[in-house]
Order: structure tokens, then sequence, then C-alpha cells
């Protein structure tokens, strides 16, 4: 990102009062020399399915959740990233771009199960409900092979991240939540469809921008997802045009006035109870 600087994103982050940079995602060709990533598997078909070639237990047995490598690769400091090699997750292979159509074995997972043989997480009311979900949220084909997320400021040269994800808790989220209005005139920039955890940092962003519309996530909502998290922690995903406003117009914003210096003092005192250092 050549637009503007490491110091720029830390000025923004320290008037917001997170501590934490946020994820960039993107997609790419060239591999990451580093990071976290699912172990390799074969990406099954729906066709295999159909003929009953798949054993659904030996695949789950190789479960990676993409929220949880993003997570691994938040506390190193570091990237994740995923291939229809390196997938981890049927639903996350999905909804990043690399499966589709997504099985019907999983239609039946997300909602009401298969009874006799297996439980479903009724997340969903009915596979009929869920394969509606399937071609409401209708993922983008990956545009490259991988699909990468690492702290902002590892982007450099011409390569900007098109989603921007926070990870915070409800008072950092607020201000997010207003600047993202601020920055946009849009009193609906913010969205917080249903949705599994890359979904909301992933899908439903890029779902957005393809209709022309930019607009903020809310998510972390997915049960399944939680304990990738930390305790009261949601996030909050933006595309990059929306990212780049953000730190170049914050300074106009509440987030410059003594009604945000009030809340700041509640981000303190939250990170104190967390026992998380503070600035």
């Amino acid at each position: 990102m050549t637009e503007f600087t490491r110091e720029d994103i830390n000025a923004f982050l320290e008037a917001l009062g997170l501590d934490e940079e946020p994820m960039g995602m993107y997609y790419t060709d060239r591999q990451p020399g580093e990071g976290f990533c699912p172990k390799k598997g074969i990406l099954p078909t729906i066709k295999q399915e159909a003929k009953g070639e798949l054993n659904f237990e030996t695949l789950f047995e190789g479960f990676s959740c993409v929220v949880g490598n993003i997570w691994l690769a938040r506390r190193k400091k570091s990237i994740a990233y995923f291939d229809k090699e390196h997938f981890g997750c049927l639903g996350g292979a999905f909804y990043l771009g690399f499966l589709k159509p997504q099985m019907e074995f999983i239609a039946h997972y997300v909602s009401s199960g298969i009874p006799g043989k297996m439980e479903g997480e009724h997340y969903l009311e009915s596979p009929e409900v869920t394969r509606n979900f399937f071609r409401t949220v209708d993922p983008r084909p990956a545009p490259a092979r991988f699909c990468v997320f690492m702290p902002v400021t590892m982007f450099s040269g011409e390569d900007n991240p098109e989603i921007v994800t926070f990870f915070a808790r409800a008072e950092v989220i607020a201000g997010l939540n207003q600047l993202a209005t601020f920055v946009t005139n849009d009193f609906e920039a913010v969205s917080s469809p249903f949705g599994v955890g890359c979904t909301d940092i992933v899908t439903w962003p890029l779902k957005y921008l393809s209709e022309g519309k930019l607009k903020a996530v809310i998510g972390g909502w997915d049960p399944s997802d939680r304990k990738y998290l930390k305790t009261d922690e949601i996030t909050f995903s933006v595309p990059h045009e929306m990212f780049r406003r953000m730190i170049i117009r914050w300074p106009e914003s509440f987030l410059a006035t003594k009604t945000w210096s009030v809340v700041k003092k509640k981000i303190g005192l939250s990170k104190k109870a967390w026992k998380e250092p503070t600035s």
C-alpha cells in the first residue's frame, strides 16, 4: 500500500483505541514463504458425492478452520493462507471461492442433520433453507491460487488488501460503526447478515462490492467460530476503499473529539478487566 504509511495506520489505530492492527485479505498466485495453513488435502466434488465416492468422516479428520488459522496468524503477527489443496474445511473452501457448488452433505450438516446418521448444527432450519443461503451468498470464484490474510502493515508495493478485518470488542466496534457512515454518507453502511466466520470476513463484503455497494460487515456470531476469538470480541470487515477513507478522514470525525476521549477511557477499563496491556 503506497497511499499511506505505517505511521498513518498507527495514528488511526491509536485514535480508535485499538492495539492490534487489522488483517488484510487478498488473492495472489504467489505462495507465502511463511505462515499458517491447513494440511494438504484433496478437495472433493459434488459429482463424487452423487456417486457415493466420498468418506466425509475422513474429510473431517483434516478439519482446520479458516478463522482458527487467522487466529494463529494474529497471535504471531504472521500470515494465514489457503488454496484448493490447503482448504481445511469444506465450508471455508466454498466461502473463499475454491469449491462450487457446495456439498449436499454440508446443507444437512449446517441444518437439521441426517436422522440416524448425523446430528446437524441447527444453525439453519432445514437443508432447503441452507441451499437457499448458498445460492444467496454465491461466493465469487477465487481469482488467484491463494487467499492470504496478513497484518495490513505487511502489504507493500502495489499490493492492496481487498478486505480489511478488525478484531475488537464493542467500544472499538462502536467507533468503526459510526466512522463507516462518516466516510460514506451511507446510513446503512454497516450490515450484519447471517454467516459463519469466513463468510463475514470475505464472502459478504465481496458480494456487496460486486453489487456496487461499499459496505462494512459485522461478524463473529457463528458459535462454532467463537473459540477462535477473544471473549466479547467480534469482527468488523471493510473493503479497501472504506479502509482508505478511514485512514485519511478520521481526523475530521468524532474520533478527534472529547466525546470519543470518554469512550477511550472505557476501552482502557476493558483492557484492564481482561488483563491486557494498556497504552
